[in-house]
């Protein structure tokens, strides 16, 4: 018994382990492809659309293969006392393969329609979040971007008429109270930056509640949302690429689009990108939510307090007492809402991987 439970532990600690390694990895990974002229291009739109189409794409793949590997149905039987066979137990699906979990890929006109407009916000959520990867220290990055519960409680008051307690109001105070901290804090401080950063936490609250609203055009699956979500965005992003970005493109034409090192970094990117969703919702179950949410909070504060260390970011009492305020604000404010409510189902991967 005991060896089984320390084989539970480790298998627990290492979901843990993976979370965190995908989680940071993405996240300095992307700083170095917005912000490292040396390695990438000064082209952020062009980046961020890449990341979707290598999302697109797995998503088309898992789908292939899912298809020739789908789960196969059994009936397990239970025994009784005396050896003899009880009645049916309900079908189960034996040794479902990783990815049977990946629907057929298809791009209906009419679903993409109605996806369009959380396509939208979906581009802004993550055009904002990397500009403000972008133009913040990694250090401040999780303060720049730490409203979104503000954003949450105001716009389900707002669109959906929920009131909120006065402990989460207080939450959120705190928060609010962190991020001030914070930005005054912090030595090179970026006004675009931290304006992408709201921006982001903006779209990140719009992009959850039209989620729930989009999910039943695509059958509740999260994966066919996904799809169509990153089709969509790949499109958007055209336009807005050559408009922005034209130059900054013809530019690198000979350089470091030619580089087999440059798509290599991009590629890898854009994997760890559609990975933090798959890890996200692991540790979900391995864990719980509120497991879950504290280990995001620990990650966030190792993850900044590294940046110190590796990007050579200036740090001042200030700036780290408003790190830990907006994490400790966030932590009490997930603990003030699970006891609230019921624990809600796991946010699909195309918004998880935003939100990290």
């Amino acid at each position: 018994m005991a060896i089984v439970c320390n084989d539970r532990a480790m298998y627990i600690a290492g979901v843990v382990l993976l979370y965190w390694f995908v989680s940071i990895s993405m996240v300095y990974l992307n700083k170095i492809l917005m912000s490292n002229e040396g390695v990438s291009i000064p082209a952020p739109l062009f980046v961020t659309w890449y990341q979707c189409v290598i999302t697109a794409l797995i998503c088309w793949v898992g789908g292939k293969i899912g298809a020739m590997y789908p789960p196969v149905p059994y009936q397990p039987v239970s025994q009784n006392e005396n050896g003899g066979d009880d009645a049916p137990n309900p079908p189960r699906m034996k040794n479902p393969s990783f990815f049977s979990q990946f629907p057929q890929a298809e791009y209906k006109s009419e679903a993409a329609r109605k996806v369009f407009p959380l396509s939208l916000i979906f581009v802004g959520m993550i055009t904002f979040n990397n500009l403000c990867l972008k133009w913040v220290e990694v250090s401040f990055y999780n303060v720049a971007r730490s409203l979104t519960i503000v954003f949450n409680v105001f716009f389900s008051w707002c669109l959906l008429g929920q009131s909120s307690s006065c402990q989460t109001i207080l939450c959120l105070g705190v928060v609010i109270l962190g991020f001030l901290m914070g930005s005054w804090g912090e030595i090179n401080f970026s006004f675009r930056g931290t304006v992408a950063g709201v921006l982001s936490s903006l779209f990140v609250s719009l992009n959850a509640i039209f989620t729930k609203k989009v999910l039943p055009v695509v059958d509740d699956n999260m994966w066919k949302l996904t799809y169509y979500n990153n089709i969509n965005a790949s499109i958007l992003f055209i336009p807005l690429m050559l408009f922005f970005e034209g130059d900054q493109l013809t530019a690198a034409m000979n350089s470091q689009l030619i580089s087999p090192m440059f798509w290599a970094a991009m590629t890898v990117a854009g994997v760890f990108g559609f990975s933090i969703g798959i890890v996200t919702v692991l540790q979900i179950k391995v864990t719980s939510p509120l497991s879950h949410n504290i280990s995001g909070t620990a990650k966030a504060a190792v993850q900044s307090m590294l940046a110190f260390y590796l990007w050579g970011n200036p740090a001042t009492v200030m700036g780290v007492l408003g790190i830990f305020v907006v994490l400790g604000g966030s932590l009490l404010y997930t603990l003030v809402k699970m006891n609230e409510s019921p624990p809600a189902a796991s946010p699909p991967p195309s918004q998880q991987k935003e939100n990290v």
